[in-house]
């Protein structure tokens, strides 16, 4: 089944999309280079608690066929992640063949013209920082910090975009108030903590990364943001007071705070004291990562929970329908995000939007829904200065293993085959035919 993009056209010839637009797809180290043997992960799936990520997509060592087929696919941007743990096995030892590869992926992708996005962590951690605490531990922002500053010495003549750490509420929550990632921890003052030590991590590497740069004319200006996880948040029952303070509270809490704290260059975060940061604007760009929506409920008025509770979806039968992640598909929520964002005056990125479905003429509609909401943002002021699919490959999922696929590009675990699906041509169709409407 095929799906012509002509709406979401109309729309790109309204708002004349820029030429440097930035098209493209996203990765993340551990989840497609393959045998990252000394990070968290790895040892987390050692232990059996999730399938284990093995080869992966062998990315580590297929990168040129990979980013061909994203060019071939019109792709003029790449965001990929530097695994921490191949750079730093040790503690102050740096290995510096590891850091010769991620410049050789750099120079690949520059030789194609695809401009890369480089993210410092997604998730991932070395061995020798889990065993100090990693981000429970106060020293973390410096240790943190002292690594973005040497991968900006290392690779900053090749990269002007830089993303530190890759949703830190998602981290903070998933592995240390659920206790569903490594380590395991069920503390909702130790998930603040964590997101307190991850807010200070970005803010000095931005400090230390501007000051080294402004020193150095061989490297390039280099424009930082983060990549937020946001989630459109919509009261169970649009009557209830009760819903709707949930909703601020959690639109706060996950949405907006990093990065309201980030600018601001104080804690603004519920539960921690406003303690002040470095500095203030620690932001060149917002990355946001969409995926879904959340009905939230919340029955009594002085419940220990002041988030509420999300609301089953059989409770909405006009929901729309759900990804194998059992996520909610609700595109007009990239439209509500992007809006409410906008009130910081920095430019957005779309660092992640995707879908985990076989279906693939689902990620086709998947796709032409989210973008034609996205434009309509834009359409009507909201600065957006790129869009990257979540995701390039079919890949390891974390604790869902190999059993979600997100690809743009189908991998055959077993062989490595990389098979390009029908919605990265829709995809390709729509990026081809903006530069057509930019140019007219």
């Amino acid at each position: 089944m095929c799906f012509a993009p002509y709406t979401v056209i109309l729309v790109l010839m309204r708002i004349n999309l820029p030429d440097n637009f930035l098209w493209g797809a996203a990765t993340s180290s551990h989840q497609v280079e393959g045998n990252n043997r000394n990070n968290d992960w790895w040892e987390w799936e050692l232990e059996g608690k999730t399938q284990s990520s093995g080869a992966a997509c062998g990315h580590y060592h297929k990168f040129k066929e990979d980013f061909l087929l994203a060019k071939e696919l019109g792709h003029n941007a790449h965001r990929l992640s530097l695994e921490w743990s191949r750079l730093e096995k040790e503690e102050n030892v740096w290995d510096e063949s590891e850091w010769d590869h991620y410049k050789t992926v750099l120079d690949e992708l520059k030789k194609l013209r695809i401009t890369p996005i480089v993210t410092l962590n997604h998730f991932t951690i070395p061995l020798w920082f889990r065993k100090k605490g990693a981000w429970l531990n106060e020293e973390s922002v410096n240790i943190f910090a002292r690594f973005a500053e040497k991968a900006l010495k290392e690779l900053g003549n090749k990269v002007e975009y830089w993303i530190t750490i890759n949703e830190p509420n998602v981290l903070a929550f998933l592995s240390y108030y659920y206790g569903q990632w490594p380590p395991c921890r069920k503390n909702f003052n130790e998930a603040l903590l964590v997101l307190k030590h991850m807010i200070k991590s970005h803010a000095k590497s931005y400090d230390l990364m501007r000051k080294f740069a402004g020193k150095n004319s061989e490297i390039k200006p280099p424009k930082i943001g983060i990549a937020k996880a946001v989630t459109a948040f919509h009261p169970c029952r649009a009557f209830s007071a009760r819903d709707r303070l949930s909703v601020l509270m959690r639109k706060w809490l996950h949405n907006h705070g990093t990065v309201a704290s980030l600018i601001n260059g104080r804690i603004l975060i519920p539960g921690l004291a406003p303690e002040a940061l470095y500095s203030k604007n620690t932001l060149d760009f917002i990355g946001i990562n969409y995926y879904f929506r959340q009905f939230i409920r919340r029955d009594k008025l002085f419940s220990k929970n002041f988030l509420g509770e999300v609301c089953s979806l059989r409770h909405h039968p006009k929901a729309g329908k759900t990804t194998d992640m059992g996520w909610e598909i609700y595109p007009k929520g990239i439209y509500e995000l992007v809006k409410s964002f906008s009130r910081y005056k920095l430019p957005l990125m779309i660092t992640e939007n995707g879908i985990a479905t076989e279906d693939d003429s689902l990620r086709q509609t998947f796709i032409k829904q989210h973008l034609d909401y996205l434009f309509r943002a834009m359409e009507e002021g909201s600065s957006v200065i790129g869009y990257l699919h979540w995701s390039l490959l079919d890949n390891f999922e974390w604790a869902e293993g190999y059993t979600k696929r997100f690809g743009l590009i189908h991998v055959d675990y077993k062989t490595q085959k990389r098979t390009v699906k029908p919605s990265a041509r829709y995809y390709a169709s729509i990026i081809k035919n903006s530069a057509k409407t930019s140019t007219s």
